[in-house]
């Protein structure tokens, strides 16, 4: 299995971006999907995360902000993210739990990151 992430670029402060991931291979399902982030010098912090279902939540510094969803038939999840600042900055990487087929196996898979720079 394999996940590529993309979408990440400049946008100046106040912008908007979305990233894409999708996810290949030999899969079977997909249970939660996430994005976490990682900036200069600071630890991976957990983003958002979109539930098989379609439950959400969000890390406290993105409420309202920024917005995850999936697309099941695609095996993609999607990061909408307005009002960007530049505490934003930072690699993102997609996150799935995916069961895989011959034998079925759960496992997280990690995508390679994109990068976000919200500067003027």
């Amino acid at each position: 299995v394999q996940l590529q992430a993309f979408g990440g670029g400049l946008v100046q402060p106040g912008g908007s971006l979305r990233l894409s991931c999708v996810a290949s291979g030999r899969i079977f399902s997909i249970n939660d999907m996430a994005w976490y982030r990682q900036a200069p010098g600071k630890q991976r912090e957990l983003v958002a995360t979109v539930m098989r279902g379609g439950g959400t939540n969000y890390g406290d510094s993105v409420k309202g902000r920024f917005f995850i969803s999936r697309d099941n038939a695609k095996n993609m999840v999607y990061l909408q993210m307005n009002s960007l600042n530049p505490e934003d900055t930072a690699v993102y990487y997609c996150k799935m739990t995916v069961t895989t087929m011959g034998p079925y196996h759960e496992t997280g898979y990690w995508g390679q990151g994109t990068l976000v720079t919200v500067s003027s």
